[in-house]
């Protein structure tokens, strides 16, 4: 080894173990010019000897290196086995060997190293105890108890109590906001020590200050105090004190961005002036109006940079900028599609959309066009996206095509409905439908109905946005058996439809169907001429008409709005010979709310037929008033003339009035109701000799709509007329 430094390690036994100690260091390099160290004095800590013999290493270097273990040159060999080293045997308590006196050595040789005294080893280990050789327990059995929340405190724990003071929020109308986000108010007024009330005071401070710099008092202080109210009471009052401080104003607002068209539809749109308040939500709201409306008027790549405001204190105003990346203005180009299990190709997509291509980009239009493709419930996921093409467009605009991203859904649907009312008992409704079985959007849907007074099996196909978004052909074939009071009927139909509907998704303003229906009726009816009942055969064709006009909020549960609905029905009824008539129908409903949770809504629905007598039309297609969707209160189809059998028989006119208030308290609802209407045997609703009933309902409010039942009496019963009406459905009665 070479000078410098030498630190040397010795071993000195303490019992079985060993203690490391610094033994030995010094520097072995003499200043320049001065010769070897003079000896020194014997001491009995240092023995006597020449200088040399003093400064020679207590270890020789050759002895040093010669006595290291042999290592490989390989860094990566593995570590040698521990089985190599033997440990000194030593006699158990045998006695320390005399240490030997040290003695100089002559200069300039090596002093010999004295061998390793057997005391340096290790005395041997004793036997393992039992519970050393036991096998581990699996992890399984260890039951590990949770260990108790200290933070929160329970009725046994100490606590204290306090108020909470607010000064100097009130005038900025920030106290309400204040109190809802308070770290003091949500504590209910307790505390476990009055260190915690100090903390939740100081959390208060920061949000007194957010709140008035959210303002524009950018200036604003807020302080604390923590006081016993009353003294020696225990109890405290924590105090918040804000100071608003002299409020800030716009001084300049720069937009930097390319020059629009039109010119200034940025600072239009931003809507900031100099001198306005700089209010956070102010500012944000200007900034969401420009990423709202800008993409509606042609800009459908904007994006916002960050915002820069710069303070001055002297002046109490903020210089505002606002870097803008306008992107090309954008006219519509072509449809594109893309996904997996795709299923409308960009040809079928082009019937949905409201806008012409070369038209100048507006966003609303590209929202209904997605609005429209999640209503046809074909989709798992849809998606219409803007996509930059660099073909030039016109009036300077480049075209942006419209990718829609299309994954198809589950296309069939198996759906149920159970539902029971007075006069027509049990009726449970089955329907299978695939939606696209002939696509595009073509479906095909079985449905029955079994019910205690009714039977059916229909099959309808049904071709949505045919050839038109919005547009829907209907064909359906059926058959049903009906079996009430007033008639038994076993009836065939074949009908084709034309129309334009509203649904949960797309509530329409306008709806209307036209088309055309057969039907053939096998039905028993009261005989007035021969004064028995008899069964008869009618042919019957008709094409009929609807027209509805719809302001309402919702289709399922309106809360304001109106409906105006009318029916016009063409008909020929064939027994015998040829008699056409006409039916018609027209009704009104209203919302208006007067709370924020009570709804009145009223009803007033009218019809005629003309051109045939009472007698002379099959008893199916006759008015007849009575049942949940009509006169509640009373059976199905139990208003109006009876036989005198005491069946009813229907009429050519009726009329119907009704009127709730629904009052909704979170998803229940409870609903009290008058409904009023009769059934006249001439073709004129006179209004006269009303029937009256009233009742209560409950709701149940659902995603898929309220779930109804309405319990009613007639008023002035009169005899075998219903005491007591039930109905249970689904949707509210009008």
């Amino acid at each position: 080894m070479g000078k410098g430094v030498r630190v040397v390690w010795v071993a000195a036994l303490a019992g079985a173990g060993f203690v490391p100690a610094l033994a030995h260091a010094q520097l072995n390099d003499p200043k320049p010019g001065q010769g070897a160290p003079q000896s020194a004095s014997p001491s009995p800590d240092r023995p006597a000897g020449t200088a040399e013999q003093q400064d020679a290493p207590i270890v020789p270097d050759k002895t040093f290196e010669d006595a290291l273990p042999k290592l490989s040159d390989d860094i990566n060999a593995p570590l040698e086995p521990l089985g190599g080293f033997q440990k000194p045997a030593q006699a158990p308590n045998a006695p320390a060997a005399p240490t030997a006196p040290a003695t100089s050595a002559p200069v300039g040789t090596q002093p010999e190293v004295p061998p390793i005294a057997d005391e340096q080893g290790f005395a041997p280990a004793g036997p393992e105890t039992p519970e050393m050789l036991a096998p581990l327990p699996p992890l399984a059995a260890f039951k590990v108890e949770p260990v108790a929340d200290t933070a929160e405190e329970d009725d046994k724990s100490p606590s204290i109590r306090y108020t909470t003071e607010l000064v100097g929020l009130d005038a900025l109308r920030l106290a309400d906001e204040f109190r809802g986000l308070s770290a003091l108010q949500h504590g209910k007024g307790k505390a476990a020590n009055a260190a915690m009330v100090s903390a939740r005071a100081r959390e208060d401070e920061k949000l007194a200050l957010r709140l008035m710099k959210s303002l524009g008092y950018y200036d604003a202080t807020a302080s604390s105090s923590i006081a016993q109210n009353p003294p020696n009471s225990g109890s405290l009052r924590a105090t918040i004190t804000a100071s608003p401080g002299k409020l800030y104003r716009l001084g300049s607002v720069r937009i930097e961005s390319d020059p629009t068209v039109p010119p200034g539809l940025l600072d239009r749109e931003l809507n900031l002036n100099p001198g306005d308040p700089i209010q956070a939500d102010r500012v944000l709201g200007a900034e969401a109006n420009v990423s709202l409306r800008m993409p509606q008027q042609g800009y459908p790549f904007i994006e916002l940079g960050q915002r820069d405001v710069v303070l001055d204190d002297a002046t109490h105003t903020g210089d505002y900028t606002l870097p803008v990346t306008l992107g090309p203005r954008a006219s519509f180009g072509q449809i594109q599609t893309a996904g997996r299990r795709q299923v409308f190709t960009p040809e079928h997509i082009n019937i949905f959309r409201r806008y012409r291509e070369g038209q100048v980009y507006d966003s609303r239009k590209v929202d209904d066009l997605r609005q429209a493709l999640i209503a046809t419930g074909l989709f798992s996921t849809v998606s219409v996206e803007p996509q930059r093409t660099g073909r030039a467009g016109p009036d300077g605009t480049e075209q942006v095509d419209l990718l829609v991203r299309q994954v198809a859904g589950k296309a069939r649907t198996l759906a149920g409905e159970l539902g029971y009312s007075t006069g027509q008992g049990i009726k449970a409704q089955a329907s299978w439908a695939h939606r696209n079985l002939f696509p595009p959007e073509g479906a095909l849907t079985v449905s029955s109905i079994i019910g205690t007074q009714e039977q059916a099996l229909t099959t309808t196909f049904r071709r949505s946005n045919a050839g038109k978004r919005d547009r829907t052909f209907l064909v359906t074939a059926s058959l049903n058996h009906q079996d009430y009071d007033a008639f038994e009927a076993f009836t065939s139909t074949l009908s084709a439809r034309i129309s334009r509907d509203s649904t949960p998704i797309w509530q329409k303003r306008w709806t209307y169907y036209y088309g055309a229906e057969l039907v053939g009726s096998n039905e028993d009816r009261y005989n007035f001429d021969l004064g028995r009942r008899d069964r008869g055969t009618w042919l019957i064709a008709a094409v009929p008409t609807f027209l509805g006009y719809d302001t309402s909020d919702d289709l399922l549960n309106p809360t304001r709005g109106y409906r105006i609905k009318g029916n016009l029905s063409a008909e020929t009824s064939v027994r015998g010979s040829v008699r056409p008539y006409a039916r018609m129908m027209l009704e009104v409903d209203g919302y208006y709310p007067i709370t924020s949770s009570i709804v009145l809504a009223g009803r007033a629905r009218v019809g005629s037929i003309s051109g045939v007598s009472r007698d002379n039309l099959p008893p199916s297609r006759r008015y007849y008033g009575g049942g949940g969707g009509s006169v509640r209160g009373f059976g199905y189809q139990e208003l109006g003339p009876r036989s005198p059998d005491d069946k009813p028989v229907g009429g050519r006119a009726f009329n119907e009035f009704g009127i709730e208030a629904r009052y909704r308290f979170g998803n229940y609802g409870i609903v009290p109701f008058l409904d009023a209407g009769q059934v006249y045997e001439g073709t004129t609703p006179t209004g006269r000799n009303l029937r009256f009933g009233a009742g209560i309902g409950g709701r149940l409010y659902t995603n898929f709509g309220p779930l109804r039942i309405d319990v009613a009496t007639p008023i002035a019963r009169k005899k075998n007329e219903s005491k007591i009406a039930l109905y249970i459905s689904i949707g509210q009665a009008f």
